[in-house]
Order: C-alpha cells, then structure tokens, then sequence
C-alpha cells in the first residue's frame, strides 16, 4: 500500500505543479504580451493558444490534478498515515477552487472569444476584445495561479511528511 500510495501522491504533486505553472505563464507572460497588442492581434492569439491548450497532454495535468489529489487523500485515510491527511484535504479544497474557477469564469470567457469567429471576419474586434473581458479574466487567473501553487507547495510538504511517516 506504501508504494500505491506514494506513487499516486507524486502524481498528485506533478500534475498540480504543471497546472500551476501554465495558471502562472499566463499570469505572467502570455496576458501581459497579449495585453501589449492590436485587437485584431490579441483575439485572434487568444483563440489559437485556447485551441492549442485543449490538447491531452493538458486535460491529463488538469484533470489529473483533481483526481490523483482526491484519490491521494482517500488513500491516506488509514489510521496509520494520517498525519498526511490534512495537507491532503487543504490542497484537495485549493485545488478545487481552481477547478471551480476555471469551469465557471474562465472557460466561459475562452468559449466566448472562439465563439466569435475568425478574426478576418469580424467587424468590430474591439467590442469581442471588450467583451472578453481581460481583466476579469486575468483576476480569476491570478487567483487560479495562487490557488494552485500553493497546493503544489502544500503537496510537496505532504510528500515529506509521507517520507517520514511510512
């Protein structure tokens, strides 16, 4: 069971630790480039990186993140490796907040600026530009790279503790 449990809590550690550093080269990198550019420039950029991102390898650290942290905290329910468990639940709820806000604020927004089509052809770029609204946008992502960094530093802690608990 160590190394069942272990292994899972590594995969929680990694996964979380991949998401949260895309949630923070956005944060820091690809929307304050973006926000430098043309409108025509930053809708159509936005909707090839959204469409470029939705790749497996992405959706397994998103979704991987989520499910390995709750399965890492079901599996560290026995009396005898309890210790771990708190820390387990703390980056399980940070991380659900970040799940949480990406499905509801974040992937609306993403849907909408798709939805509006290739940029060629739209007329008023300014408005779909407005409309995105990239300072809600990039609030909710700076709380996502908050929410997730902190719950892979709080995995990580929980991987000591493991070490030494087993």
């Amino acid at each position: 069971m160590f190394v069942l449990r272990t292994a899972v809590l590594i995969a929680a550690t990694m996964t979380t630790g991949l998401v949260a550093g895309v949630c923070g080269l956005y944060q820091h990198t690809i929307m304050r480039g973006l926000a430098r550019t043309d409108d025509r420039t930053f809708v159509s950029a936005f909707q090839a990186i959204d469409r470029a991102i939705m790749n497996a390898w992405f959706m397994i650290g998103f979704m991987g993140a989520l499910v390995f942290t709750g399965l890492a905290t079901v599996l560290h329910l026995a009396q005898d490796v309890r210790s771990v468990l708190p820390w387990l639940i703390v980056a399980f709820a940070l991380y659900l907040v970040t799940f949480g806000l990406t499905m509801a604020v974040n992937v609306p927004l993403n849907e909408a600026i798709k939805a509006a089509g290739d940029p060629a052809g739209i007329a008023d770029l300014g408005e779909v530009r407005h409309e995105f609204n990239e300072a809600k946008w990039t609030a909710y992502n700076l709380v996502r790279t908050i929410t997730t960094a902190v719950a892979f530093g709080v995995l990580c802690w929980a991987l000591v503790i493991s070490g030494s608990a087993d």
